[in-house]
């Protein structure tokens, strides 16, 4: 196993030990400093609070690292199927640390939380994550797919504000919904910086014949 497939394993780990930091001590400590409603809420919707708390948390980190190796990552730009992948194993990493983290909160709470659909995306995620961390190919695809986590924070604040009691006309309340529509339609506006067929299909026919 290369080293760095190691180093990627690891940050795997430490994610998901942060991620379940947070959600254990982080989230319910500042939301009770920051947010009177969140105490008055039943136990059931303090873990869902707590979860959508770190949900963000991770949406935030990756999209930002998203949007960094897009603009400014040119070997994973130039060669999307075998540019160095160091930035988007980095970010994927940390991707399937958190999906660890929510698949195993889904089974722990799974009265309350859980889903068949979010275990079957989980597991399919951390299958296909798993080709990027350890053989490093398809990393523009990888990076690309990670730019729809933009969306979730105004998705997770849409809940918030409807869990506190928020009016559904308030103008913080609409001008989410209207920030959460742009962002979740910006990875089709960034489809458009896409490579061309022509660029991208030499290095597919390389893929598939090594």
């Amino acid at each position: 196993m290369e080293d760095s497939t190691r180093l990627g394993y690891c940050i795997v780990a430490g994610s998901f030990v942060a991620f379940q930091f947070s959600f254990s001590a982080l989230s319910p400590q500042l939301s009770l400093s920051l947010s009177p409603s969140y105490a008055t809420l039943p136990s059931v919707k303090q873990n869902e609070w707590n979860s959508r708390c770190v949900s963000t948390l991770h949406a935030v980190i990756v999209g930002l690292f998203c949007l960094y190796i897009l603009w400014f990552d040119d070997a994973v730009n130039a060669n999307p199927i075998w540019g160095d992948p160091w930035l988007v194993k980095l970010n994927v990493a940390i991707t399937c640390g958190y999906l660890v983290y929510d698949l195993l909160l889904l089974l722990r709470y799974w009265r309350t939380l859980g889903d068949s659909l979010f275990v079957c995306h989980h597991l399919a995620a951390l299958y296909a994550y798993g080709y990027v961390l350890s053989r490093g190919v398809l990393p523009y695809f990888a990076n690309f797919r990670l730019i729809s986590e933009l969306s979730t924070p105004f998705v997770n604040l849409r809940w918030f504000l409807d869990t506190a009691g928020w009016p559904r006309s308030s103008h913080l309340v609409l001008a989410n919904g209207l920030a959460m529509t742009v962002v979740f339609f910006l990875p089709s506006c960034i489809c458009r910086t896409l490579p061309p067929s022509s660029t991208i299909i030499p290095h597919i026919t390389v893929f598939w014949k090594s």
